[in-house]
C-alpha cells in the first residue's frame, strides 16, 4: 500500500502538476527551494486546497478524486506548520489536553509528553518556551489525534542553529517509534539526509525525481549532487567499539569505516553522511597514510562541477559515494566510467 498522489492547479503565483507515489512507511521529504510547490503539495494533501484538481488515495482508500472530496477536519491526519500556534494563556499541559479532547484522541498527553522528550514542560506556560521547545510540543499536539499520516511543513525553518540542534535529536527518534507515514517539507539537504527514508524533488511544480534518498543523493542529473555540500548517505551496522583509541567501527557493502566513538549497541543500523568534498580518489592504495578510512570502488560516472571541477559517482558494495575533485585530476589520472580506484575519505559523520 502507498499514498498516490495526482495534483493539478494553476493560479499565476503558483501551479502543481504533480503525479506520485509515496511510501506509506518511514520518511518521505518533500524537498526543493523555495517556491516550487512544496508546501501546496502538502496543503492539497490535507484538504487545504479545494481548487486542487487531481486524486489522493491513502491506504487504498479515497480522500479525492472526480467524485469524492473528503473535507480537510474529517482527514486522519497530523499537520505541524513552521511556526507552532500555541496558546499563549495555557500551560504546554493544557494546550496538549485542549487538542487531545478537540480531535477525538489518538494516544495520550503524557505519552506525546514522553516520545518528544518534553515531559519537564508540562507545567510551564508556553511563553517562555524556546523556539525548539515551542515546535516539539505542536508536534506533540498533532499526534495526539491518533493521525494515520504526518504532515510536516518546514518546522525546522524559523528556528536559530541552536534550536535546530536541540529539535534534531527528537524528530530521529520520533521516526523510529512511528508507525506511520511522515511527509516532511524542507529545502534543507541536511535535515532530509538525516531524517528521509524516501525523497521526493519538487521543482516549478512538479516532480522532478523520486526514490530512495541513498540514491537520489548521489545522481549526477539532480542538483543535490552538485556543488560544495554535496553528500552521499550510507546505510551501516555498528560492529564494534574502540575505547582505547576512541573510535566506533561501521560496516556496509563495501567495507569498513572508523569515525568518532558513539555509545550506540553493536549490530544497531545507522547513517552515514560522507561529503564529496572530503573524499580524494586514488589509483593504488596509499602507503602508510593517516587516513583511515581507505575503500576500493568503481567510477560510475563523471560531470562537471562549477568551474575546474568534477563531480565523480563511484560504487563501493552497494553503496553510491561523491567525490568531488579538479578536472585536471581526472585528466591526469586518466579517470573514465569502470575505473578501479581507491576512496579515501577525511571526514565521516554519524546521522544515527
Amino acid at each position: 500500500m502507498s499514498i498516490l498522489a495526482e495534483f493539478r492547479l494553476d493560479r499565476p503565483s503558483i501551479s502543481l502538476d504533480i503525479a506520485v507515489e509515496i511510501p506509506e512507511k518511514g520518511v518521505t521529504a518533500i524537498f526543493g527551494k523555495s517556491g516550487s510547490g512544496k508546501t501546496t503539495l502538502l496543503r492539497a494533501i490535507a484538504g487545504l486546497e479545494k481548487e486542487v484538481k487531481g486524486r489522493l488515495s491513502v491506504s487504498g482508500n479515497v480522500w479525492q478524486d472526480g467524485k469524492v472530496f473528503v473535507p480537510a477536519h474529517k482527514r486522519p491526519i497530523g499537520y505541524v506548520f513552521q511556526e507552532a500556534s500555541l496558546f499563549p494563556h495555557l500551560t504546554v499541559r493544557k494546550n496538549l489536553e485542549f487538542g487531545y479532547k478537540r480531535r477525538g484522541g489518538g494516544i495520550s498527553p503524557e505519552k506525546a509528553s514522553e516520545m518528544l522528550g518534553i515531559e519537564h514542560l508540562l507545567s510551564r506556560s508556553t511563553e517562555g518556551l524556546s523556539g525548539g521547545e515551542r515546535q516539539l510540543v505542536a508536534i506533540a499536539r498533532a499526534l495526539l489525534s491518533g493521525p494515520e499520516l504526518l504532515l510536516m511543513d518546514e518546522p525546522m525553518a524559523s528556528l536559530d542553529r541552536d534550536s535546530k540542534r536541540e529539535i534534531l535529536p527528537w524528530l530521529e527518534k520520533l521516526k523510529h517509534e512511528l508507525e506511520i507515514p511522515v511527509l516532511y517539507v524542507s529545502h534543507s539537504p541536511d535535515e532530509a539526509a538525516a531524517l528521509a527514508d524516501h525523497l521526493v524533488l519538487i521543482g516549478q511544480g512538479k516532480v522532478k525525481a523520486s526514490g530512495p534518498i541513498t540514491e537520489l543523493m548521489t545522481r549526477l542529473d539532480l542538483p543535490l549532487a552538485h556543488g560544495e555540500e554535496a553528500e552521499s548517505v550510507i546505510i551501516a551496522t555498528i560492529e564494534s567499539h574502540d575505547i582505547e583509541n576512541h573510535l566506533t567501527t561501521v560496516s556496509f557493502s563495501g567495507g569498513r569505516l572508523h569515525l568518532p566513538l558513539h555509545e550506540i549497541g553493536i549490530g544497531a543500523k545507522v547513517r552515514i553522511r560522507i561529503l564529496a568534498k572530503d573524499v580524494s580518489l586514488a589509483l593504488d592504495p596509499a602507503q602508510r597514510s593517516s587516513i583511515l578510512n581507505i575503500l576500493p570502488a568503481k567510477i560510475e560516472e563523471i560531470a562537471e562541477d562549477g568551474p575546474g571541477g568534477a563531480m565523480v559517482r563511484l560504487s563501493a558494495g552497494e553503496a553510491g559515494i561523491l567525490s568531488r575533485i579538479t578536472r585536471k585530476s581526472v585528466q591526469s589520472l586518466g579517470l573514465s566510467p569502470g575505473t578501479l580506484v581507491h576512496v579515501q575519505i577525511k571526514g565521516v559523520a554519524l546521522l544515527k
